[in-house]
């Protein structure tokens, strides 16, 4: 059957999805047939990082497609193959999403009550997961949906839950007070890497303690204030460490103790601090040096307590503000500086100001769980691409201080503790249990309390890797995973901590490579975000241009760990990729007898030793490609060789001796090869193809074929002689122009094919050249035109030449001025490249014509 005139990818995309779906190809059981035969093959397999089941997709989940690319490749090379996929309830920031729907039917969590509120979260959380796994499949990712996992599942919160009792047995959870970041808005705490710094401009007050005058942002939390600190290195004040000082306060008189400590930097302010353990991080390692007070004047939720007296109830930017008012009517403040610049933690989800609270949480101690971590990283059993982030790893990893897993939101998964609330002290204080059958085996019937902090996401997401594998039986087969591919902003986050958990649980890592991408920004660079209104919907796209389109524009052009722009302009290019390759399969499947059988093909010509060179070499380069992570050039490599190769050249030369068997073998490997990155439209074609006896998503991927470097060598000579006649024909504005030349042997004997390529009138060999000479690396040709049309060309090669020259002139003075702003100063320079390559050219142009 001939393929339609123009590739239309609605027509074929969602039944090609089907086919393969139902063809089990996604399974690792899919391709059994094509390994049959070849013994032992090392599984490979991914898991999924997981999508937050609380909205749509974004062009940062399509980046999967790096995954996908992986997983078809290996299928293709007959490897039993996993790709897992799952999804994640994700807590606090489903809670936050949830809280926004119902605030639009004006409603509060607190309306519904925790159990009543969680119970609808997962239901929303449940509705838009559905959402979620339509979209990845129309995103075409090959993933295995029998095998799909949720976070909150009955399989996985088991493994969860036996970490934490294992840990808990081996003493590396405890409960204690310790400063957290709290946010008053969710009532939860959390971790650095979940804030947000702003910079800000705040008053700084310079306030009078007695003898001294601080400087701080905060005169609302002196009420927690539990000494004064200078630094011992100051003498200014290193006689006064270990006296007490007495001062005038808003609620009367206070006295503190002077202690010394090299956290205090002499040059702010005036090199005096309060120190407020319960309120400032900073301040709580100093009180734990020295042994200080701790005194709550900020509660969770977010008002003064009453050890602020009269200003008990206030919001901290009410009480700020009276504060600093009574400070100046009492005469204790010195003076303010309106325009003090400091950068302030904000919650990343909600937005809210974080306050530094003391709260009791559980804890979990990570010196025995990262030494193991940093040795996989550092002796490369686990290897990061690029491999900048194996350092960053581990600086991080070295640099980790005990972990807060608790969580105050509503929405998570419990931790299983349940708490003694008989007056029987005999019983434990705490029991680490899944269910209440056990907390009234140990406290009996309403003797207990079931904790109602849930853990942080990471805490259960850490687990991802082999909590999947476990649930699905396939840990034993696939574990550890092949590679971990997933966002480079997550690497501390998330891939740290798998590697933790993986080597505590199972020991072994929980993957063997790690592959991190940057973000989709947009054409100029900019990272999205509906702020900006730059955001780029991946499924518009995929409707309006097809799947392939944007995945081409996904994979070309960006880097691991850096990302890369994504356009409309730049989608809908390599969607002129996807109908260039359809409409030469239907030239090729056009031409080929009506039952044809494929047999190896034999080159006949010098073009058809040419393409199965170049097929030879790009299938080496391109395989290399994809094992080494190097995606870009991998499909760029692939779009020149169905370009510029295969349409462009050889195509156009086979039409003056067609050879069936090489046209079908290029076209075949092309599909192949292409298949990983634009698996539709390959699949498409494929499927138009009579003879092929398996789906393209299970066929074998190519091997290198047979090369003929000398012949190939020749032809492309000939490629450069016909590019150059083209574009001196056009400069010239000729029309069939006869070529003079020296050579019987390389053009003499070629010459049909030459002059069909370059559009020639006729060729005439001469021992001496006439006209103009051409410029390539070949035996001498020249375009057989009169002399006064070389000079008038050579005229308006010069006269071009000094207009771009006097340009570069007017460029070079604007960048001789100081006092250019920034950016004007980058576009200039990029005029002055442009026009400096074009100069160039032309200098060139002008010594060739001599």
């Amino acid at each position: 059957m001939p393929l339609d005139k123009a590739y239309d990818p609605s027509k074929y995309e969602a039944d090609i999805y089907h086919l393969w779906e139902k063809s089990g190809a996604f399974t690792p059981e899919g391709n059994a047939a094509l390994r049959a035969g070849k013994g032992s093959v090392e599984p490979f397999s991914i898991i999924m990082p997981p999508p937050n089941a609380n909205g749509n997709l974004h062009a940062g989940h399509a980046m999967y497609l790096v995954e996908d690319v992986l997983a078809r490749y290996a299928r293709m090379q007959g490897r039993p193959t996993l790709w897992l996929p799952g999804a994640d309830h994700a807590g606090i920031e489903t809670q936050v999403v949830y809280e926004r729907v119902l605030a639009a039917e004006g409603k509060s969590r607190f309306d519904l009550g925790r159990e009543p509120f969680y119970d609808a979260a997962l239901a929303f959380t449940k509705q838009n997961m559905g959402n979620v796994t339509t979209q990845l499949r129309s995103l075409g990712f090959s993933v295995d949906w029998s095998k799909f996992q949720f976070t909150l599942d009955a399989d996985i919160l088991t493994t969860v839950y036996e970490t934490f009792r294992r840990m808990h047995a081996d003493g590396l959870i405890y409960r204690g007070a310790r400063i957290v970041n709290w946010c008053p808005h969710c009532r939860s705490s959390f971790s650095d890497i979940e804030l947000k710094y702003r910079e800000q401009l705040d008053p700084l007050y310079y306030i009078k303690y007695g003898p001294f005058v601080i400087a701080t942002v905060r005169p609302e939390t002196k009420f927690g204030d539990t000494a004064i600190a200078v630094n011992p290195k100051d003498d200014r004040y290193n006689k006064l460490i270990g006296t007490t000082i007495q001062a005038e306060d808003l609620l009367g008189p206070v006295k503190f103790q002077v202690i010394g400590d090299d956290f205090v930097a002499p040059e702010f302010g005036t090199g005096v601090v309060k120190v407020t353990p319960a309120h400032d991080p900073n301040d709580w390692e100093m009180g734990q040096r020295h042994h200080l007070e701790v005194k709550q004047v900020i509660g969770t939720d977010g008002l003064l307590t009453s050890l602020a007296g009269k200003y008990a109830g206030m919001t901290v930017a009410d009480a700020r503000a009276a504060t600093a008012h009574d400070l100046q009517e009492r005469g204790l403040m010195d003076h303010v500086d309106m325009n003090y610049s400091h950068s302030v933690a904000f919650h990343d989800r909600c937005g809210t100001l974080i306050e530094p609270l003391v709260t009791d949480q559980w804890w979990l101690k990570v010196d025995k769980l990262k030494k193991p971590a940093i040795a996989a990283i550092q002796s490369d059993e686990i290897q990061f691409y690029p491999t900048r982030f194996k350092k960053q790893a581990i600086d991080w990893l070295e640099n980790l201080h005990d972990w807060n897993i608790s969580r105050q939101n509503w929405f998570g998964i419990h931790i299983p503790i349940y708490y003694n609330a008989t007056t029987d002290t005999s019983l434990p204080e705490y029991i680490v249990a899944t269910d209440e059958a056990e907390a009234i085996k140990t406290y009996g019937p309403g003797g207990y309390e079931a904790e109602t902090d849930v853990f942080d996401t990471w805490f259960s997401s850490g687990q991802w890797p082999y909590a999947t594998l476990m649930a699905t039986g396939d840990f034993d087969q696939f574990y550890p995973t092949s590679v971990m591919a997933t966002a480079r902003d997550i690497l501390y986050l998330w891939v740290t901590r798998m590697i933790m958990f993986g080597i505590y649980r199972t020991g072994q890592v929980p993957f063997k490579d790690v592959y991190l991408w940057g973000t989709v920004n947009d054409a100029a660079g900019k990272k999205m975000s509906k702020s900006k209104g730059n955001v780029i919907n991946p499924l518009e796209m995929t409707s309006k241009y097809g799947t392939d389109a944007l995945r081409l524009a996904l994979t070309i052009g960006v880097t691991p760990g850096t990302g890369g722009s994504l356009s409309v302009e730049k989608i809908e290019g390599y969607r002129n990729f996807c109908n260039k390759l359809w409409n030469v399969a239907r030239f090729i499947i056009e031409k080929l007898p009506e039952n044809y059988s494929p047999t190896a093909p034999e080159p006949k010509s010098l073009a058809d030793k040419w393409i199965l060179t170049k097929l030879a070499g790009a299938t080496k380069q391109i395989t290399k490609d994809i094992e080494g992570y190097r995606f870009s050039e991998a499909g760029q490599a692939v779009y020149s060789l169905l370009w510029n190769d295969f349409a462009d050249w050889y195509i156009e030369a086979s039409k003056a001796e067609t050879n069936i068997d090489v046209l079908a073998h290029c076209l075949e490997t092309i599909l192949k090869l292409a298949h990983p990155i634009a698996p539709f439209v390959t699949e498409a074609i494929w499927q138009q193809m009579a003879w092929q006896k398996q789906n393209l998503i299970v066929s074998a991927w190519p091997e290198t074929g047979k090369s003929y470097p000398a012949d190939a060598k020749t032809f492309q000579t000939i490629i450069d002689l016909v590019s150059a006649i083209r574009i001196q024909s056009i400069a010239l504005g000729l029309a069939k122009p006869k070529l003079v030349h020296s050579s019987k042997e390389l053009i003499g004997e070629n010459a049909d094919i030459i002059q069909g390529l370059a559009k020639l009138g006729s060729l005439e060999y001469s021992e001496k050249g006439k006209g103009l000479a051409i410029n390539y690396a070949g035996p001498n040709a020249w375009l057989d035109i009169e002399k006064s049309s070389i000079d008038d060309y050579k005229s308006r090669l010069q006269s071009e030449l000094a207009e771009k020259t006097a340009y570069l002139e007017k460029l070079d003075k604007q960048l001789a001025n100081d006092r250019l702003p920034d950016h004007i100063r980058e576009q200039t320079m990029a005029r002055k490249a442009e026009a400096s390559l074009i100069a160039t050219k032309l200098a060139e142009q002008i010594a060739s014509v001599g």
